[in-house]
């Protein structure tokens, strides 16, 4: 142990400070009296001030939270990696999803059957009105024969082939809608009277007939039609509709008498 005067000469040397209290400090143990007379004289206004001289007055119950600074974070790149390219904003124009397309409505498919006869040098295209073929007591076929009677045609028609029924299938993805059923009705009736050659008109007996072979609708029963691919036609009202209402016979006949001239006339 060196002795406290040789201490104080090498914290002097070494131009370190040394600070002994003035007072008594509160449970500090009792101080040196060789220290004390040591101590060299410090100025009153130099001596050190309390600790509660020193820190300003504050409210106590006032806390500032600290400033707390959010700084963007820097992607700093790795050896070896790939920086990645910085994503430029698209024009205003190429942003805009383009507009999806308009959905098409698919319209249900019609339901109709229809054969197809001949009388004399006259196609017929008749609605069934049960959807099965004529029977010869069946009241539809019997009216049938008597317009055939009234025309000066033969009363017992042939029959051409099978009914048309429509939808073609019960199931699937195929378009059977209204465009579709004009198509198949018009390709099947053209192809019978190309097979048969000699047809002075055709009948078209009921409306889906007039509307699916001549492209028309009620409006243009009692008339003829002329028909692309088809020739010339006559539109008729269905015989169901003419037993259901008797009064438009008179007005078929009026008619009838106009467009006989056609099938007479090739006789």
């Amino acid at each position: 142990m060196i002795t406290e005067h040789r201490r104080r000469a090498y914290l002097n040397a070494m131009q370190v400070a040394t600070w002994l209290p003035r007072v008594a400090l509160p449970f500090a143990a009792p101080s040196n009296l060789e220290l004390l007379a040591l101590a060299p004289e410090v100025p009153l206004e130099d001596a050190p001030r309390p600790v509660a001289d020193v820190v300003p007055d504050a409210p106590a119950t006032e806390s500032r939270p600290a400033a707390t600074s959010v700084r963007a974070k820097i992607e700093i790149p790795r050896p070896g990696s790939t920086p990645r390219p910085v994503a430029q904003p698209e024009p205003e124009a190429a942003a805009e999803p383009e507009a999806a397309p308009a959905k098409v409505e698919t319209l249900p498919p019609p339901r109709f059957s229809l054969q197809l006869l001949r009388a004399g040098n006259c196609l017929l295209l008749v609605e069934l009105p049960t959807g099965e073929p004529f029977q010869s007591r069946d009241p539809a076929y019997l009216l049938l024969k008597d317009l055939l009677r009234a025309a000066s045609l033969p009363d017992s028609p042939q029959i051409l082939g099978e009914p048309v029924r429509w939808p073609l299938l019960s199931r699937g993805n195929m378009d059977q809608g209204p465009d579709a059923a004009r198509d198949f009705v018009q390709g099947f009736v053209g192809m019978r009277v190309e097979e048969q050659g000699d047809c002075a008109c055709l009948w078209l007996l009921g409306l889906p007939a007039v509307r699916f072979a001549g492209e028309a609708d009620a409006t243009a029963f009692n008339r003829e039609l002329q028909v692309e691919g088809l020739g010339a036609a006559w539109a008729l009202p269905g015989l169901e509709l003419l037993m259901d209402e008797p009064e438009r016979k008179g007005e078929l006949w009026q008619a009838m008498r106009r467009v006989m001239r056609r099938w007479k006339s090739t006789e």
